[in-house]
């Protein structure tokens, strides 16, 4: 069955070929992109479109979100505001690990 399957594939991809479909696409002549080996295809295929897209998960904005807020917490030296630094760094790792979470469920 696999090799009738493969047949099928071979002579789609040599009638695009012959129509001109396959010239002229983005990214042609280029490496293809490293991939996670343990990475599911479909997750991957997400990541990519969003990536084409320039959309950005919640939880990679959230993250850096959170880096910016340590670095100020680092650089602060008024108690006052370290202490709402603090809190809002909390606030943050919360809601990061709630993203991370909830797209770990997602997945399954």
């Amino acid at each position: 069955m696999l090799s009738g399957l493969r047949k099928l594939i071979e002579r789609q991809i040599l009638k695009a070929e012959a129509e001109g479909q396959l010239s002229g696409l983005a990214g042609e002549g280029k490496p293809l992109p490293e991939r996670h080996l343990f990475e599911d295809p479909a997750t991957a295929a997400g990541h990519r479109i969003m990536a084409e897209a320039g959309v950005v998960p919640r939880e990679f904005a959230l993250k850096e979100g959170l880096e910016k807020a340590r670095a100020a917490y680092r650089d602060c030296t008024a108690p006052e505001q370290r202490k709402d630094l603090m809190a809002k760094i909390a606030d943050l790792e919360m809601r990061y690990e709630m993203e991370r979470d909830a797209y770990r469920k997602f997945l399954r």
